[in-house]
């Protein structure tokens, strides 16, 4: 063990994660309950038999959009009918429901989620839509961001291999969630900011908002966004600083950018002039935005990576090395933040072994194990895990069923 994961096994006093979780009505499962330790947990099956799905109800317990970023009325199970006699039905109003035990720092949280149908009522119609309940022990909460006060996971899946080839979205949200683990308020923000440019953009379609309303909304947007930026420039300088001082061993030493207007100016001017600026960008947009939908700001930032060995940006690498560069930003950000807070993230891991050497894979598994962290891996191969045998929790999943 090097001097690095020596001092991370110091600070680490008590092991963080999710020790029971529990889906009704979620996606393939009528009803599922999971116990879990706190050590990497392997989940092996056949492809289609719901692995990743369990990966997803988890992530269901941080904000946001989940790891599939789907809408919430795609995930209810399709024809929810009794299975045996453990199924249980979900609340009332629900069509579907995630719980979980969670732990962190000796405590013990109960987070809850799931969808609710509401209906609203227009001129012409009655329409029904899908709205996320949140509960945290017992006590229903409004807003989601307040989940990343207990739980912090980052994930990677098979869809994330081309992460640095497509466009600048879900690079952007995968930033935006490891600012999470160190700011638990950029959640929020980032929700904010996006019902906020909703609202502004729907007023100037329809043509019907005086100058009065929009400026405000324009000033609180470009509020949220200097934030917003500041955030993710503040971690961005983190995760640099700390991977200059503690290279990996095995994974390839990288190098991350911000390319966005609004995070280049506060480098080089006083926030406050930074937000006059955003303001003046959002009144002149009024007019173009109706009919290119584009404005430049904090929702158009783009997070580049490069490989620092081979002075290569990361959409230039080979498939391998890109899925390196992603493991290389996980492990970084998980051992910040562990020297930083004390607890490391859950990881969620669909897949990850997908593009790796036998060196590569066994060396984030060895990884995995001394940085005490839950990690949730799936994978249709158990014996490839065998670095883990005593270390790890194995379950199987076979028809709707894990065991």
């Amino acid at each position: 063990m090097d001097n690095l994961a020596i001092k991370i096994s110091e600070v680490v006093k008590e092991k963080s994660g999710v020790s029971r979780l529990t889906l009704t009505d979620f996606r393939n499962y009528a009803y599922l309950r999971i116990n879990a330790d706190l050590c990497p947990i392997i989940l092996t099956g056949e492809n289609g038999s719901g692995k990743t799905n369990i990966l997803e109800a988890i992530s269901f317990l941080t904000p946001g959009r989940g790891l599939r970023g789907v809408r919430l009325a795609d995930i209810k199970r399709i024809c929810p009918a009794l299975v045996g006699a453990e199924y249980r039905a979900p609340a009332e109003s629900l069509n579907w429901a995630v719980s979980g035990i969670v732990k962190k720092n000796n405590e013990e949280y109960v987070l809850g989620t799931g969808a609710q149908k509401n209906q609203r009522e227009t001129e012409d119609e009655v329409r029904t839509f899908e709205r996320r309940i949140v509960q945290i022990n017992g006590q229903k909460v409004s807003s989601q961001a307040d989940l990343g006060k207990y739980l912090c996971a980052i994930w990677i899946t098979p869809q994330m291999d081309r992460l640095f080839l497509g466009g600048t979205q879900p690079r952007r949200s995968f930033l935006d969630r490891i600012v999470y683990a160190f700011d638990v308020e950029h959640a929020k923000r980032i929700a904010n900011f996006e019902h906020l440019y909703r609202q502004w953009y729907q007023l100037l379609k329809n043509g019907s908002a005086d100058n009065g309303w929009l400026t405000s909304l324009e000033e609180e947007m470009a509020c949220l966004g200097v934030a917003i930026a500041a955030a993710r420039r503040e971690l961005v300088a983190r995760l640099n600083t700390f991977i200059t001082h503690d290279p990996d061993d095995v994974f390839p030493d990288i190098m991350l950018e911000l390319d966005g207007t609004i995070e280049k100016m506060l480098d080089k001017m006083a926030a406050v002039d930074v937000e006059d600026f955003y303001i003046n960008n959002l009144k002149k947009s009024r007019k173009s935005v109706v009919t290119n939908d584009y404005v430049d700001g904090v929702n158009r930032t783009d997070f580049k990576v490069y490989y620092k060995k081979k002075h290569m940006p990361a959409e230039l690498c080979s498939t391998g090395e890109q899925k390196s560069l992603l493991i290389s930003i996980i492990l970084a950000q998980t051992k910040c933040q562990i020297l930083d807070k004390g607890f490391a993230p859950v990881l969620l891991l669909d897949e990850v072994t997908t593009h790796l050497d036998d060196i590569k894979r066994d060396a984030l598994l060895h990884k995995i194990k001394d940085l005490k962290l839950q990690a949730w891996i799936t994978s249709t191969e158990h014996q490839i895990f065998d670095v883990l045998k005593n270390d790890a929790q194995f379950f199987s999943i076979k028809n709707n069923q894990v065991f």
